[in-house]
């Protein structure tokens, strides 16, 4: 099995950089679709600071369409066998719901299958036993084209906490070790405003769930919702670094960013800060 992330000296939670091999993506949608631009990206978060490569080549933003598993492997295959012939020491995580495509991200050198899906896809269940990965299960109410219509929950942090808790239990019943399952909210997937900051606030309850937890809030649009002034994804990193740091406080082990370098730095001063000084 490929070799998993370092855990950081510093105190912080580990950084995954985002790599959407996409036209069509909220933040960066086609300033990476090329195999030349992506690697020079993925060599730019490396150099920032990433601990872990997350690619993807399938938009899930709001009102996405899907696209096919052929098409999303011709994305990012030769992505990752290109920034793994770089920099073969490099972590990468395969964001994708096809079990295809991830059973071929793994042969190329991935080390974890980052599903929105939660391994609902037919046969990923199956598929991630049998890859014996890392796998990270999210939660998300709906599909992507229509997740944002009209979420409803009984009480959202309850109710998501029960559905990872499902998801996992599958997973394990399936033949995934326990040791091998990540969990993830799903900030900005089939939620509110309010549902966003009902899961934040409630982090650390989650962080104490069992399992190790992946938070990603960078340049969601709640953000926007929040602060009127950033209407456009790029100037939410106020916001992004806010989320990014109550999530470490609260616990969770990687924060999925765009803005490697900043969260590195904002995630360090915090952590010294914890510490009351530098590290030894």
């Amino acid at each position: 099995m490929t070799e998993g992330p370092k855990t950081p000296d510093d105190g912080r939670p580990l950084v995954m950089g985002i790599v959407n091999v996409t036209p069509d993506s909220f933040s960066d949608g086609g300033r990476y679709a090329s195999a030349d631009a992506a690697l020079d990206h993925a060599l730019r978060l490396l150099a920032d600071g990433a601990d872990i490569l997350d690619i993807g080549g399938e938009s899930t933003r709001p009102g996405a369409e899907p696209v096919g598993e052929g098409e999303e492997l011709d994305r990012v295959l030769p992505v990752i066998k290109r920034i793994k012939a770089a920099r073969p020491d490099c972590v990468i995580s395969i964001d994708t719901m096809k079990p295809g495509v991830a059973a071929a991200a793994i042969e190329a050198g991935a080390w974890m299958w980052n599903d929105v899906n939660a391994l609902n896809a037919p046969g990923a269940l199956d598929m991630a036993a049998r890859l014996g990965c890392v796998v990270c299960l999210m939660h998300m109410q709906g599909r992507p084209g229509t997740m944002q219509a009209a979420p409803e929950y009984d009480e959202v942090v309850t109710d998501v906490a029960r559905y990872l808790g499902q998801r996992a239990g599958a997973a394990i019943a399936s033949g995934v070790a326990r040791e091998a399952i990540w969990l993830d909210p799903g900030i900005g997937f089939g939620k509110t405003v309010a549902h966003n900051l009902a899961l934040i606030a409630a982090m650390e309850n989650l962080c104490a769930f069992g399992f190790p937890i992946l938070f990603g809030a960078s340049r969601k649009r709640f953000i926007s919702a929040i602060d009127e002034t950033s209407p456009d994804s790029a100037d939410r990193l106020g916001g992004s670094l806010a989320a990014a740091l109550h999530a470490a406080r609260a616990g969770c082990d990687i924060v999925r960013v765009h803005d490697v370098k900043e969260t590195v730095q904002a995630l360090k001063i915090q952590a010294a800060i914890g510490r009351g000084g530098p590290p030894a």
